[in-house]
């Protein structure tokens, strides 16, 4: 397996750096994309950047989380039209009385989308930001309770589209028989110690057990000396109508999108689909919405998902020069010599960490990552469910922290605040927990091993 040694994280520095400075991550993206490309065939620049413009966006995973984010905003921007948003609104802003009520129910709804992290980001933020913004919860703090309960949360529940994907992945490395790969994902799910940790962290930081830091402290400062209604001048998302859906008009098209996901061997593009096929003539023929408004809604709500798709897009574009780099590659052979039966799991647990980060690839990269790692791990002589625990541990991670991934960026889409203020404001929280996930690591080899 070729690389370009050192080289190969000049393109992650750029971006990381590039975006903390301009606050836009599409364009610092890009500049990586660029960069990479110098590096590793400067002559073919134009060439070269086109063939991965085409080739990112001839990729069906691509294809379909466009159609899915696109599809899951028009489903909401439904709900919106018919007024069972603005039901659903008020009925938590009942139940969520005091500002502790209102994170804390953030969390645990967050806690019930288990099926997919795409699911979770629309839906809960753009459910409950009038509702925090009742008690000057900054948008940043909502985002965070939000996206922690993403992807920390589907890979820890066997039925989400996490486990189905990483179970198939399991089966085809050495080891592990078809059929056996959802038994060894249920089997690590007490070692998933990231995930863990960083849904714990949440509701402490939201009643003020855990203390703010970093930039979270000071944006949580600035809300509540704001009136609730001055604290964000977001885009405009509201639609004008008579509404006449009630609680029901929000719950039950979210149950059928979970069922029929779920029957359809939890595949969110079929479910998505076929609840659209579904709802959309319920609510005409109730008369909560007339023809041309809710394919307007539909329309409108598509999108309104293109700014946060551009910069997933840029990010595939991302990891396919990290590919051609061989920063993958690099980052395995660099941290081989430190394995030691003890030091395995951690060890793992940060490189894989590291990469997902960079790559914004919080699965792509473990199909490459995986067949390396396990082999590794069963000479060494470490429990198999531990190792495959550190390796969802840190593409948990790498979703939950990286500012230019789906989740990421989704969460803030949903919560109305800029993906950078949410990536910055996130990270010091994020890296509390992948800290003590890794402590965990170690001692529990130090124990077992």
């Amino acid at each position: 397996m070729e690389h370009e040694g050192y080289v190969t994280l000049i393109p992650t520095l750029v971006v990381i750096t590039a975006a903390i400075i301009s606050r836009r991550p599409v364009a610092s993206i890009i500049l990586g994309v660029i960069i990479g490309i110098l590096l590793h065939s400067p002559s073919e620049l134009l060439s070269s950047f086109a063939e991965i413009s085409v080739t990112t966006m001839q990729d069906p995973q691509i294809g379909w989380i466009i159609i899915v984010c696109g599809l899951m905003g028009s489903l909401f921007y439904l709900l919106m039209a018919t007024g069972a948003v603005n039901a659903f609104t008020m009925k938590m802003a009942t139940t969520a009385n005091t500002r502790n009520k209102s994170l804390l129910i953030t969390w645990f709804l967050g806690l019930t989308m288990f099926l997919d992290d795409y699911l979770n980001a629309i839906v809960i933020g753009n459910s409950m930001k009038k509702v925090t913004d009742k008690y000057n919860v900054s948008r940043s703090m909502l985002a965070y309770i939000v996206d922690s309960t993403a992807a920390p949360t589907c890979v820890l529940v066997p039925i989400s589209t996490w486990a189905a994907y990483f179970s198939i992945l399991l089966e085809s490395t050495e080891g592990i028989s078809i059929g056996e790969g959802i038994y060894y994902y249920i089997a690590a799910i007490p070692f998933m110690f990231y995930p863990i940790i960083a849904l714990v962290l949440v509701p402490l930081v939201a009643t003020g057990k855990f203390p703010l830091i970093g930039p979270m402290k000071i944006e949580e400062n600035k809300a509540r000396q704001l009136a609730p209604t001055n604290q964000i001048n977001e885009q405009k998302t509201e639609i004008n109508h008579k509404s006449q859906a009630n609680l029901w008009g929000f719950i039950l098209p979210l149950l059928i999108l979970i069922i029929l996901t779920w029957l359809n061997d939890i595949d969110l593009l079929r479910g998505i689909i076929a609840t659209l096929i579904i709802t959309v003539p319920i609510m005409i023929g109730l008369k909560f919405i007339d023809m041309n408004s809710a394919f307007d809604a539909i329309l409108d709500g598509f999108k309104v998902m293109i700014p946060p798709l551009m910069i997933v897009i840029a990010a595939f574009m991302f990891k396919t020069i990290n590919d051609q780099l061989g920063l993958p590659q690099f980052i395995l052979e660099s941290v081989e010599p430190l394995m030691s039966p003890i030091l395995f799991p951690v060890i793992v647990f940060i490189a894989m960490a590291f990469m997902s980060f960079a790559t914004a690839s919080n699965w792509g990269i473990f199909a490459i990552a995986i067949p390396i790692v396990m082999p590794l791990g069963i000479a060494l002589g470490v429990p198999l469910p531990l190792t495959i625990g550190a390796l969802i541990s840190a593409s948990s991670f790498g979703s939950h922290a990286c500012f230019y991934t789906d989740a990421t960026v989704l969460s803030a889409q949903s919560c109305g605040v800029d993906t950078m203020k949410h990536a910055l404001t996130q990270i010091p929280f994020a890296m509390v927990a992948a800290f003590t996930a890794s402590i965990i690591y170690i001692g529990y080899a130090y124990i077992v091993v």
